[in-house]
């Protein structure tokens, strides 16, 4: 089976820029495909110095969707959102004040990839540190999701007025001109041998290996590929029964099988039963306590939104859509008129049968 990989450097354009991540590209770009990928074939996906979030969040989840191996390769920058004090991946446009708007939050990577079979994802990251981040980074770790493997670092900010070079990355690419792909753990320790001196200690290695084999999600993804999505829904269904009476409805392991559910909904082709559900579970968030701006019940929004706009029925997108407008008026989330947008569809809806 080919496997996919993303090619992602990103950095601010003018004086916010901390390190040249583009500069990395054309080195990787000179590594066969298969090799980047680990793979007999492959396709990559290259994205140098994106503008905006909604276009690296679009082939982020085109490359999380496809079969087989996937490869993400991410240079860049780490900064905070001033409101909630998240990591964001920087991008060209981003300012210190606009992170929120022109930054891709570091945890669509985690809601993207989350539904991907153990061990079937790996990434390779090179990333720096503004202040603020660097000192929130070396008491929270960067959470790229569970059965993922992720290797790399992340680097101190750079000597004012100066910007760095993605040394690490480009030691991954200078292995792998030789045409052989060493497995992703002993590609990592290669790696930061050859910028050892450099680091000097002051960076922070990430290397969490893939899980081993057993989990759920792997038959889930195998059910869907081959079509069986009823049996993927009951399996799923199966689960999140057992976390709902293991810790109840509003914990964290039966809202995850809840959004898988979601998930699968969508891959069925049922937009409706996805939406719905979706919608459960950001008011099971917001009545638990959580924040309408968190990262989960934003997500949880976003994607009822999305799957509405997929429901054929009239009288069906009806109902969802009044259940959504009042979702909205909570959880307006980050893209602006959203509320409006769902409003003016629902008045369109009022003159179909």
């Amino acid at each position: 089976m080919p496997g996919t990989v993303l090619l992602l450097a990103a950095s601010p354009v003018g004086k916010g820029r901390l390190v040249d991540a583009a500069s990395v590209l054309p080195v990787l770009a000179a590594v066969p495909p298969a090799v980047l990928s680990g793979t007999d074939t492959a396709n990559v996906v290259e994205l140098a110095d994106p503008l905006e979030p909604q276009a690296v969040l679009t082939r982020l989840r085109a490359a999380a969707a496809a079969p087989g191996p996937l490869t993400v390769y991410v240079t860049g920058q780490l900064q905070l959102d001033r409101r909630q004090r998240l990591p964001h991946l920087a991008l060209a446009r981003t300012t210190p004040s606009t992170v929120r708007y022109t930054a891709f939050p570091w945890h669509w990577f985690r809601e993207e990839l989350r539904l991907r079979p153990a061990g079937a994802t790996t990434l390779l990251l090179d990333l720096h540190a503004d202040a603020e981040t660097w000192g929130l980074l070396r008491g929270t770790p960067l959470d790229a999701g569970r059965g993922n493997a992720v290797h790399g670092r992340i680097a101190p900010p750079p000597s004012r007025r100066t910007v760095a070079a993605p040394a690490y990355m480009k030691a991954v690419a200078t292995i792998l001109r030789s045409g052989f792909r060493p497995p992703a753990e002993e590609l990592h320790q290669q790696a930061l041998a050859r910028i050892a001196p450099e680091s000097a200690g002051t960076d922070l290695v990430l290397s969490t290996p893939g899980p081993a084999a057993g989990d759920p999600h792997a038959a889930l993804t195998a059910a869907v590929q081959s079509g069986r999505h009823s049996e993927a829904d009951a399996l799923a269904a199966r689960y999140e029964q057992a976390a709902v009476a293991a810790h109840g409805p509003a914990s964290e392991e039966a809202l995850h099988w809840a959004e898988v559910r979601a998930d699968l909904a969508m891959f069925a082709g049922d937009a409706a039963r996805s939406c719905r559900t979706w919608l459960t579970v950001a008011t099971l968030r917001l009545n638990a306590g959580q924040a309408a701006d968190s990262p989960a019940v934003e997500a949880a929004a976003d994607r009822a939104h999305h799957q509405w706009g997929q429901v054929r029925d009239p009288a069906g997108a009806r109902e969802l859509g009044a259940a959504l407008a009042a979702l909205r008026g909570r959880v307006p989330g980050r893209r602006d008129g959203a509320l409006d947008h769902v409003q003016r569809q629902l008045r369109q809806l009022q003159t179909q049968g």
